[in-house]
């Protein structure tokens, strides 16, 4: 049965959301945490089909980071710092008896697992990015990410108005369950959170050659400034492996075909 629930992080009280699945998955198995993006929830990685092929084999955990899905919307700016996105996650894991497991995070999930393999390595089996990067990109990278004005456009016109600008600049209306998560935010936590995390200094780059843990970065090859990120990070570690998923966007990347069996033969030469 899936588990719903609430667990607060200690750091600052906020509730966290979190779903845990495939309880009959191989006892031996690490659990995998899937942590998704910006503005978006927990719920595509079941709309997207990753819950129902992974926790064939592991136990299978999600949730909903601070300001997005069924976790709580502080509105302060500060109430998004890295900590405490790190606290979240750690704090799920805590809740459901997990001391380590392989994380998957996309964008902003995957900025928030490079913070865990910096702060808490040893919590960490494996780590994959998709989409992502050690470093938030700095002031603009939502501009460069969604479409220029995206914050300000938040806060003026609200959620539906972002729907429309994004699917405007893309060229094509968003997917129903994209569309349907991103409507679901609170303006005013989300431009709080984006203002925040434009602010991000990332992971210092000393440490970045240092990471224990397996890691794989997976990007869209139409995804530039995430491509440019796995190239930096190769320099500091080259035996990082990067998978590039041909013709994938930003936002196309964890439903690209190729996106899911790559994962899929990951883990499993993480666990041969």
């Amino acid at each position: 049965m899936d588990l719903v629930d609430l667990v607060e992080n200690p750091l600052d009280g906020t509730r966290i959301s979190y779903r845990v699945f495939g309880e009959g998955a191989r006892p031996d198995a690490p659990a995998v945490v899937l942590v998704h993006g910006t503005a978006l929830t927990q719920a595509i990685w079941r709309g997207f089909g990753w819950v129902r092929e992974l926790q064939a084999t592991h136990r299978v955990i999600t949730l909903d980071l601070r300001g997005h899905g069924r976790s709580d919307k502080p509105y302060d700016e500060d109430s998004y710092d890295q900590a405490l996105f790190v606290g979240d996650v750690l704090t799920v894991m805590e809740a459901v008896g997990v001391e380590r497991a392989h994380y998957i995070g996309y964008s902003l999930g995957a900025r928030v697992g490079f913070e865990i393999g910096y702060s808490h390595p040893g919590r960490l089996a494996s780590l994959v990015t998709l989409g992502g990067s050690p470093r938030t990109g700095g002031q603009g990278i939502f501009d460069a990410t969604f479409f220029p004005g995206v914050i300000d456009t938040i806060v003026a016109r609200g959620m539906q108005a972002f729907v429309d600008r994004w699917a405007e600049h893309l060229g094509h209306p968003l997917d129903s369950a994209t569309a349907l998560a991103l409507l679901a935010n609170d303006p005013q936590a989300l431009a709080a959170y984006m203002r925040k995390t434009e602010e991000d200094p990332g992971v210092p780059a000393h440490a970045l050659s240092t990471l224990p843990m397996p890691l794989l970065m997976v990007a869209g090859t139409e995804d530039h400034i995430r491509v440019r990120a796995a190239a930096r990070m190769q320099s500091y570690r080259p035996t990082t492996p990067v998978r590039l998923l041909d013709g994938a966007t930003h936002g196309r990347t964890p439903r690209h075909p190729d996106a899911l069996p790559t994962i899929r033969e990951w883990l499993a030469a993480q666990s041969g």
